[in-house]
């Protein structure tokens, strides 16, 4: 196997996104475009995506890294494949830069993946089951549930009274539409 670096490809606008998510660790396996990271701007979050298939030998960034377009992301064994960028570890690692947006991070696990894993293992008296659980749903706690959903997470969003009436758990919230046409049509049904 041939030893190669993952760097940022090019990322748009943005000088420096910030890392908010590691899908992979030193060790493992990864395949041609399966996710690697999830980097953050101020205008939107992305999934970057493997450039090659191969084996995770070492990190270079963590959560919350900044990292700008060409930065060293992670080193991998990539798998021998005659379909791969050039036969020398220079030009793969200068390709997967130009090939697309998300052509390049990959970072550690240890948060994400130890998360859910440990859900799994409580052994509480809980009725219910999930990986994330979401107190309020202020603009910041739909957003994380949203995102934790569309990751193929099972989310609980809790809110602090047993009638609902606003979006998150301070007295005084602004209710939203939906809640405040479902409260009008129960009230006509009493």
């Amino acid at each position: 196997m041939a030893q190669m670096e993952i760097k940022v490809p090019d990322i748009g606008d943005f000088a420096e996104v910030t890392v908010i998510e590691l899908m992979v660790k030193p060790g493992d396996s990864i395949a041609p475009e399966q996710s690697l990271i999830t980097v953050e701007s101020d205008k939107a979050s992305m999934e970057i995506p493997a450039s090659h298939g191969g084996v995770v030998r070492e990190l270079k960034v963590k959560l919350g890294d900044k990292v700008a377009e060409g930065s060293v992301i992670l080193t991998l064994d990539a798998a021998d494949q005659p379909a791969s960028a050039g036969s020398d570890g220079k030009p793969q690692a200068a390709s997967p830069a130009p090939q697309k947006d998300t052509s390049a991070p990959a970072a550690q696990a240890p948060s994400p993946a130890s998360a859910p894993a440990s859900a799994p293992a409580y052994e509480g008296k809980a009725d219910l089951d999930c990986d994330l659980l979401v107190l309020g749903a202020g603009p910041g706690g739909y957003s994380a549930a949203f995102r934790a959903a569309d990751l193929g997470l099972k989310v609980v969003l809790v809110e602090r009274y047993a009638s609902l009436g606003g979006v998150c758990l301070n007295v005084g919230c602004i209710p939203s539409k939906a809640l405040l046409h479902v409260a009008a049509v129960m009230d006509e049904v009493r």
